[in-house]
């Protein structure tokens, strides 16, 4: 299968780019009424001469945990940098809350744990008053409305105990409560997350699935970067393939369709992906 045939053949039951046939969508009026949290459209990147991404069109609503799957080089990572500003956008539009993004507020960005400098000396809730970096400049120091944010993102992640212990010295499970927490602390309404279930066992990836499914009841869109196809599935309300461009997004019940993966992921009929469609 070639990669550009996810673009231009429909599979059954799923629209490429737009969704599963028959999915519930808001009309022209109630999307005029209450934007999109997060919404990129036509969304076109180029890296070293390379298009990374092709067009991309996805919409996120408040309340709602999107997974974003995809095979290595998809572009998932630059799908969210692009978002954070971090990449430069060659065409297309990038929304929040139905606006562009003004420096990226509203917007927590939590990056794949190996990115993060756990051996440098700090603390818990030290390295989450970082998330806040950004809003307080290189020299002005933390306030109390910073210290109150940050104790509500230490207290939601569950760290509030050990916001004195070197983040050396915590789990990998921890360690990715540090990262969701420094997050939180920018008070986002939405919530990107890359990778966050890489190398953690079972237990750990059970706990922050139910964490991330809270904290997009509480309100926020949370859009999620994962390999993990059974975690994806048993914690989001939506998953969107990605090949450079979605091709197909809906429900993960819907998504049973074989010939979607195959062409999304390059693999063949008898992939052992494609079995454990049969348990989603």
């Amino acid at each position: 299968m070639s990669a550009g045939s996810v673009g231009t053949a429909a599979v059954q039951g799923v629209v490429p780019g737009r969704g599963v046939v028959g999915e519930e969508r808001p009309s022209a009026g109630e999307s005029d009424v209450t934007p999109a949290a997060l919404e990129l459209r036509a969304v076109v990147v180029e890296l070293a001469g390379r298009l990374a991404l092709d067009g991309v069109d996805l919409a996120l609503q408040r309340g709602e945990l999107v997974g974003l799957l995809g095979p290595n080089g998809a572009g998932k990572t630059t799908l969210l940098r692009a978002v954070m500003g971090l990449v430069r956008v060659r065409s297309g539009r990038i929304t929040v809350d139905g606006a562009p993004p003004r420096r990226r507020r509203g917007i927590g960005y939590v990056p794949q744990r190996h990115e993060f400098a756990w051996d440098f000396p700090v603390t818990v809730e030290q390295a989450v008053m970082t998330g806040r970096t950004a809003m307080l400049g290189l020299l002005r120091r933390p306030g109390v409305a910073d210290w109150q944010a940050v104790d509500g993102a230490l207290d939601r992640v569950g760290l509030d105990a050990l916001r004195r212990r070197p983040v050396g010295e915590l789990s990998g499970g921890q360690r990715q409560r540090v990262l969701v927490g420094r997050a939180l602390a920018v008070e986002p309404t939405t919530l990107l997350l890359d990778e966050p279930f890489t190398g953690l066992d079972a237990p750990a990836q059970e706990a922050l699935g139910g964490l991330f499914a809270s904290l997009a009841q509480e309100g926020r869109a949370v859009l999620m970067t994962t390999h993990d196809l059974l975690a994806a599935a048993d914690t989001c309300d939506r998953l969107a393939l990605l090949r450079r461009r979605i091709t197909a997004v809906g429900p993960p019940a819907a998504l049973r369709d074989p010939q979607v993966w195959m062409e999304t992921f390059e693999v063949g009929p008898a992939s052992p992906m494609l079995r454990l469609l049969e348990v989603i």
